[in-house]
C-alpha cells in the first residue's frame, strides 16, 4: 500500500498535496472508507467520538471531513462474521482507507482477526491514511507507554514499516521531546517523533517526512 502516516491527520497544505499525489487525483474525486476500530480499545474514546468521525464532525475535519466523493465505514470487529466475498470488494473499490486513532494494539488485533492485514499486500494502489494509532499500527512496536488495551500481550504491531512513531509531539505535557527520547531508547528500532503538522509518507519502501511543524528522527 501507499502510506501516509500522521499524528493529527491532513492538517496543512503540504500534507494534503502529498496525499493527492499518492491518490493521483483530487480528494473530491476519491472514495474513502473510514476505520474507527482503534477507538474502541482506548479508554478516552467511545460512541460520541466514533459518531463524530463517521459524521465528519469538526474534530474529524482533517480525516473524514476532507471533502471526499464518498465516505463509508469499515468496522473491523464485524468483518469476521461477514462473508469475505462481500467486504473484500468494499475494500478493493475504495481509493483510500482512513484509519483513526485509539489503541494500536487493539487495532492490530482486529486487523489480523478480520483478515484485513493479510489483504493489504494485494492493494498496491490503495492509500492508507493513519492518524495516531492508525499510523502506529504499521510499525513494529509502539512502546508500552502507548498500550491502553488491557488484553494486549505486548506492544508489538504489524511491522509493515521498520520504524516506530511517537505521535502528538508537544500536544500534551507528557509528549515532549524529552519523553520521546526516553521512549525511543526503549523501543529499540529507528523512530520518529512527529507533531500534528507532520506526516511520514512511505511508497515502495521509500520514506519521506512531510512537515510544516516539528519532528525528530531517532536512530536505534
Amino acid at each position: 500500500m501507499k502510506l501516509l502516516l500522521t499524528s493529527g491527520g491532513v492538517t496543512n497544505a503540504s500534507i494534503r498535496s502529498s496525499l493527492e499525489t499518492l491518490l493521483d487525483r483530487p480528494v473530491a474525486q476519491c472514495r474513502a472508507l473510514v476505520i474507527p476500530t482503534a477507538q474502541w480499545g482506548h479508554p478516552m474514546c467511545g460512541p460520541t467520538s466514533v459518531q463524530g468521525l463517521v459524521a465528519a464532525g469538526d474534530r474529524s475535519k482533517h480525516l473524514s471531513g476532507l471533502g471526499w466523493a464518498s465516505v463509508g465505514v469499515l468496522e473491523l470487529t464485524a468483518l469476521s462474521t461477514i462473508d469475505p466475498q462481500r467486504w473484500v470488494s468494499w475494500v478493493r473499490e475504495a481509493d483510500v482507507l482512513l484509519v483513526d486513532g485509539g489503541d494500536a494494539t487493539y487495532l492490530c488485533h482486529w486487523m489480523r482477526e478480520s483478515g484485513l492485514a493479510a489483504l493489504l499486500p494485494s492493494l498496491p494502489d490503495t492509500v492508507w491514511v493513519g492518524v495516531s494509532a492508525g499510523s502506529m499500527v504499521m510499525t513494529p512496536r509502539i512502546g508500552n507507554r502507548f498500550v491502553e488495551w488491557p488484553s494486549a500481550s505486548d506492544d508489538r504491531t504489524l511491522g509493515v514499516v521498520d520504524f516506530a512513531i511517537f505521535p502528538h509531539l508537544d500536544a500534551f505535557p507528557t509528549n515532549t521531546l524529552a519523553h520521546a527520547e526516553r521512549w525511543a531508547a526503549e523501543v529499540g528500532v529507528p523512530a520518529y517523533a512527529i507533531d500534528e503538522e507532520t506526516a511520514i509518507r512511505v511508497v515502495d519502501g521509500a520514506v519521506e517526512v512531510v512537515s510544516e511543524g516539528t519532528w525528530q528522527r531517532f536512530e536505534a
